[in-house]
């Protein structure tokens, strides 16, 4: 059957357009970055020149693009060293980041290091939506001491429900050669020795729980990597599922030592979009 030549155009006035915006290019993402930000209220009680110097973070980010994943990267360096950067292969993937600063030891305990963790978290949370980002899928990464930050705050609730946040709203969990025992730096802090393992308060393992979020643990090599790491991450891995944990996976970098954070970022990236697919 013919159609009425009225309804022909018709047709080929809803179709003709919808035709060449399928072919139309994607504009490329840019991306832009904000330099030390303060993740700490100006006027918060108790507020030092060190905690403004170093409670601090940087912010890289999709500037036009709208509702994508965060990943908050803390450096690593025993909690006594180090400072904020982003990682090479975590730019340009369509992802913001943001790179804390946080008090080091031995200028402060490292119950202080952990707070400062929590506090630029919590300030991602309040504050990623104003830069196009959604709040639904912040990650939590870092590496070494950053790796052990970000497992403390994830499994211990109590370090970011003092800042109102549920950790249980993290999208995912991506520690990377992280202590999952009490960190050496602390042990040292109370005269243990750092040969000497300890799971107390400070130990992500003993928070164990089988509701926390997707986690994916990531070490070097177990020849190759730091006194135990491997060995560490694969009992915390164990010990969640022991728990009813249904989503955490152990990843070794084969023939990587401790230093192997660019290799590790393809995993990581993998993670993120099974986990919060754009």
């Amino acid at each position: 059957m013919r159609l009425p030549l009225s309804l022909s155009f018709a047709l080929l006035a809803v179709t003709v357009p919808a035709a060449f915006c399928q072919n139309a290019p994607t504009p490329a993402v840019t991306y832009k970055t904000e330099l030390n930000l303060p993740y700490r209220a100006e006027n918060a009680p108790g507020l030092t020149p060190y905690m403004r110097e170093r409670c601090r973070l940087d912010l890289y980010y999709p500037e036009n693009k709208k509702g994508f994943n965060t990943v908050v990267w803390f450096h690593g360096g025993g909690l006594s060293g180090g400072e904020k950067g982003i990682p090479d292969g975590l730019k340009n993937q369509g992802v913001a980041v943001v790179a804390v600063n946080y008090r080091l030891s031995p200028k402060v305990k490292c119950r202080e290091c952990i707070d400062d963790a929590a506090a630029a978290v919590a300030w991602t949370f309040r504050h990623i939506a104003e830069y196009g980002g959604n709040p639904d899928g912040i990650f939590v990464s870092g590496h070494s001491a950053g790796g052990y930050l970000t497992s403390m705050i994830g499994l211990d609730k109590h370090w970011l429900a003092a800042y109102g946040i549920d950790a249980n709203k993290i999208a995912g969990l991506i520690p990377l050669s992280g202590h999952t025992i009490t960190h050496f730096a602390i042990r040292g802090e109370n005269g243990i020795s750092g040969n000497t393992p300890v799971v107390d308060a400070f130990a992500p393992l003993f928070f164990v729980r089988g509701d926390a979020s997707p986690i994916l643990l990531i070490t070097g090599d177990r020849e190759k990597e730091m006194l135990g790491r491997y060995e560490e991450n694969a009992y915390l891995m164990r010990m969640l599922k022991i728990n009813g944990h249904k989503d955490v996976t152990l990843y070794e970098m084969q023939g990587y030592g401790h230093g192997m954070v660019e290799p590790a970022i393809p995993p990581l990236l993998e993670f993120i979009a099974r986990v919060r697919p754009k």
